[in-house]
């Protein structure tokens, strides 16, 4: 066993590091009031290759796996969830089914301009009465011809007000349950095609969430992504790369309460000495800074068997859960700590906690992580 790193994956994280630091930590706080990432962020990211990490370099994506993509997370949440937040769907989610799906026509058309940060990525599953139980789905696409036209609403969309290419779920086959679900490309420019309000929330808010309108959308038979009925499988599987993406994003929303925590307690007198040096806080600091590693641990493992091709699920589902937990209580904790400090915009530990609590909510639920998780085991322990 070997938890330490690979040295290019080490390189990657500095580089991410000091730009997260440089280029994200000075103007999070803007970009959370105004509920937008600018495009020259963005841009930045393209360039040091964070829009392509898992695109291979033929398509001139960086090349690697899913937990070079968890350490760039990390590293980018510890500063703003938010911007994390775009990589996630744009890497974890649009990209990640046109890996698992894509023909080689469909990924020498959209890799290159998705790891140049030229379109950027979203992905449609949600809808406004289908989240969790993604197998409730309404959205339709009905043969027309040789391609299909496409009719729905999709919610929750991240990424929808500035994305260039949509991964769309539909039903195809209404009568044929999960295995008449099918997944389709959609540009932006299609006809019948519009982006809805924009929402406005707690949390992770310069990243933009929003509805999708389909009004009898066409499209080609080569949007068809993966195989006919195939799309809810490979939803499953997205979900799962998904759910390490947000474990990720999770650790470093806990590792900035963490090391915000650290700084402020050495700084801040109570009493005629430092508050680091009161027990209570002490033991606070250890509780998250033992979470916090174990939390690193889980996420790791789960990416480095997505890397092995072995997609232990429950792998996902464990990491995510925990993580998206421990972030939580991070970031409330610091607050305790900062004090009244802590209650208000002037540090960062307040949108920490803001950010932390979609963690438990996206990509599945923590409720709907233990119901795969005990599945999982009462499956591998039979009565």
């Amino acid at each position: 066993m070997n938890f330490e790193l690979p040295e290019d994956i080490v390189a990657l994280r500095d580089v991410v590091r000091k730009f997260a630091a440089e280029e994200i930590r000075p103007h999070a706080r803007e970009w959370d009031e105004k509920q937008w990432l600018p495009d020259s962020v963005i841009a930045q990211m393209a360039e040091l290759g964070l829009l392509g990490l898992t695109i291979p370099t033929e398509f001139g994506g960086s090349g690697l796996g899913y937990l070079a993509n968890a350490t760039v997370m990390e590293e980018i949440a510890r500063q703003d969830g938010g911007t994390a937040l775009m990589l996630a769907a744009h890497n974890g989610l649009c990209i990640a089914q046109l890996m698992l799906a894509a023909n080689p026509e469909q990924k020498t058309r959209y890799f290159p301009r998705l790891a140049a940060g030229k379109l950027i990525g979203a992905w449609g599953l949600t809808e406004p009465s289908c989240g969790s139980d993604a197998g409730a789905l309404k959205t339709r696409a009905e043969k027309d011809g040789s391609g299909w036209r496409i009719t729905g609403h999709k919610q929750f969309i991240t990424n929808g007000a500035r994305a260039g290419v949509f991964v769309i779920v539909a039903i195809t086959d209404p009568a044929a349950g999960p295995k008449g679900i099918s997944a389709f490309i959609v540009e932006r420019d299609a006809k019948n095609f519009s982006v809805g309000r924009k929402e406005d929330k707690l949390g992770m808010r310069c990243s933009d969430t929003v509805t999708l309108n389909l009004d009898g959308v066409p499209v080609g038979p080569e949007a068809l992504l993966g195989k006919l009925g195939e799309g809810y499988r490979d939803a499953l599987r997205v979900l799962e790369r998904g759910r390490v993406g947000i474990g990720a994003l999770s650790v470093g929303l806990a590792r900035g309460a963490l090391e915000e925590s650290l700084e402020y307690v050495k700084q801040r007198q109570a009493f005629g000495k430092p508050l680091s040096d009161f027990q209570a806080i002490q033991f606070m600091l250890a509780d998250m800074a033992t979470e916090l590693e174990a939390a690193r641990l889980l996420v790791w493992d789960a990416a480095a068997s997505l890397d092995r091709g072995e997609g232990e699920k429950v792998k996902a589902c464990i990491a995510k859960m925990f993580a998206s937990e421990i972030a939580t209580r991070a970031a409330l904790n610091a607050i305790q700590i900062h004090g009244g400090y802590g209650y208000t915009k002037e540090v960062h530990v307040e949108r920490y906690m803001r950010d932390a609590k979609l963690c438990e909510i996206g990509e599945g639920s923590s409720q709907v992580q233990r119901i795969l998780i005990a599945r999982e085991l009462l499956a591998a322990n039979p009565v």
